[in-house]
């Protein structure tokens, strides 16, 4: 009769693998990722994303409407700087359809009303890489490293008072508000903006100029 049992002189068999063949390094890399952007509003992100020419998530557009219970207040008005006026599981929601379809329907937010009007979809075609841009970019970065679908972190940083008045000019000419509350809000962002900008490198974004954002998105477009 014969021992069908492996002898223990024999060689000792390899563990099955759990793949059905080897995948080259790299080759799980998505087809496309996310450059998160942020910085104090009126830091220039949307000139940027406009000079850059790529397909943009406005993570502004994800705001919850005025009165959704619980809006945090500031100024006298809801407190449009703090996170918990954002729907942070839908923007990173869009973004994981974006990377994997190259689609995502987003909403479209009317800054003067407070409120959501309606959805659009979002397009990427063949781009390799999508810029979500918003005062919010920051609250993601942790969600999509560990998720293998950031690119990069950014957060502009330029003078204050520069900022200061890029923003104010900018929001009187869209009638975002009445001008004495973007008054108080603009000098109380102006106070606010160092501790601001610490917190999002503390979340994992670099601090630089819009032209050296500019320059590094370019690079990873070359790459």
């Amino acid at each position: 009769m014969t021992d069908s049992a492996p002898r223990a002189d024999g060689p000792t068999p390899e563990p099955p693998s759990d793949a059905l063949f080897d995948v080259p390094e790299g080759a799980r890399r998505p087809v496309r990722r996310i450059v998160l952007l942020t910085g104090p509003s009126g830091s220039g992100k949307t000139a940027l994303t406009r000079r850059l020419g790529l397909p943009v998530v406005n993570l502004d557009d994800f705001y919850r409407d005025l009165d959704h219970p619980g809006m945090p207040m500031r100024f006298g008005i809801v407190d449009w700087d703090d996170p918990a006026s954002w729907d942070r599981e839908a923007a990173l929601d869009a973004l994981r359809d974006v990377v994997a379809t190259g689609r995502a329907e987003v909403p479209v937010y009317d800054i003067p009303t407070s409120r959501r009007t309606g959805t659009t979809v979002l397009e990427t075609a063949e781009a390799p890489v999508v810029v979500a841009e918003g005062i919010f970019a920051a609250e993601l970065v942790a969600a999509c490293r560990s998720e293998g679908i950031l690119a990069d972190a950014i957060c502009l940083a330029r003078p204050r008072l520069m900022t200061f008045w890029f923003r104010f000019l900018r929001d009187v000419a869209e009638a975002r508000k009445p001008v004495p509350t973007l008054v108080r809000r603009g000098w109380g962002l102006l106070r606010a903006e160092p501790a601001l900008v610490r917190r999002w490198v503390r979340l994992g974004c670099r601090a630089v100029s819009p032209a050296q954002a500019e320059r590094d998105i370019r690079a990873l477009l070359a790459a």
